[in-house]
């Protein structure tokens, strides 16, 4: 058994444990250590087998140390099943999960690569879970016209992992938005606090809500919409441009594989759009795209062409990296 799912066995067996330590991917910044209490990790594990309707055997694609393996490694054991490590081979892990409800959790990147190699493995399991990123329309659709079940997820290490599946909180789970458009996140999934850092702690805990760092609205039939980090709000030329809905039209272009935006420092406009994409796409092409669905002065004023984007080991794309491509 992997040391990670040996040591959380031993954890959630314990009289009365510590909480378990966290440590964000640190994408935009310092990472951070979240402090996850026992009942907000069972909290969330059996939230999220009521809402997908079942429980089984679980197959670990993502690193144990991040929150969405270890809610893979929890989710399997509370069910009763040690959970198999994905070594290289797909298939081959997927039959060793054996005769039982079978689980996933994957980022987009893994799921658009599953889909081109191991279709048929994938409609095996029950349901997959996509999170760690936002998931283009397109995604899904392919996932769906190849009979794969697939709930798109919403969360944080500071929400004990995803909360808010395809748009609708968990049981037990609060989302509202501030007035500033933050998304804030209310229940019994919520973090302790920061390992070592009661100021930052206080800043994000704020009566009985956590205050996440992401804008979002919600729908009329109170679906949540997340728009993208606070921070990707790219302010250029006076314009407030939403980063994550650049990225997401970019995407949908026949000529892209993959694409992400980001704002970086620039003396005429302040802060200056910029593509980062995986295909055959100029700038020009990309602005004109761009515009035929959003407002011209959201169309990327730089484009960098990448063979892949670069990833944290959690799977979410490495953003310091890329501002230093730019």
């Amino acid at each position: 058994m992997n040391s990670v799912v040996r040591e959380l066995d031993a954890w959630l067996a314990a009289d009365d444990p510590d909480p378990w330590v966290v440590e964000t991917s640190g994408s935009t910044g310092t990472p951070k250590r979240v402090l996850l209490s026992r009942p907000a990790v069972l909290a969330s594990v059996r939230a999220s087998a009521r809402r997908v309707g079942g429980s089984g055997r679980w197959l670990l694609a993502l690193p144990p140390t991040y929150v969405a393996g270890l809610q893979v490694v929890c989710r399997s054991l509370v069910a009763g099943h040690e959970p198999v490590v994905l070594e290289d081979d797909f298939g081959a892990a997927t039959e060793a999960l054996g005769e039982v409800d079978r689980f996933v959790s994957l980022v987009p990147t893994q799921l658009h690569r599953l889909l081109d190699t191991d279709a048929d493995a994938l409609r095996t399991f029950h349901t997959v879970l996509l999170g760690g990123g936002p998931i283009d329309a397109a995604l899904r659709r392919r996932a769906a016209d190849a009979g794969v079940r697939v709930v798109g997820t919403y969360g944080s290490a500071e929400t004990a992992g995803g909360c808010v599946y395809d748009g609708l909180p968990l049981d037990g789970v609060g989302v509202a938005i501030g007035d500033d458009g933050r998304v804030r996140i209310g229940g019994p999934v919520l973090f302790d606090g920061y390992d070592g850092d009661p100021a930052r702690t206080a800043e994000v805990l704020v009566d009985g809500w956590f205050l996440t760092s992401d804008a979002g609205r919600l729908d009329e039939d109170g679906r949540l919409q997340v728009l993208g980090r606070l921070d990707d709000m790219v302010v250029s030329g006076g314009v407030n441009v939403p980063a994550a809905a650049v990225a997401a039209r970019l995407r949908e272009h026949p000529d892209v594989r993959a694409a992400e935006v980001l704002g970086v420092p620039d003396e005429e406009w302040g802060n200056r759009v910029v593509a980062f994409v995986v295909g055959e796409l100029s700038a020009a092409a990309a602005r004109a795209w761009v515009a035929e669905t959003h407002p011209r002065s959201w169309a990327p004023r730089q484009l960098v062409r990448l063979d892949a984007i670069p990833l944290l080991d959690n799977g979410k794309p490495d953003r310091l990296r890329l501002r230093g491509l730019a």
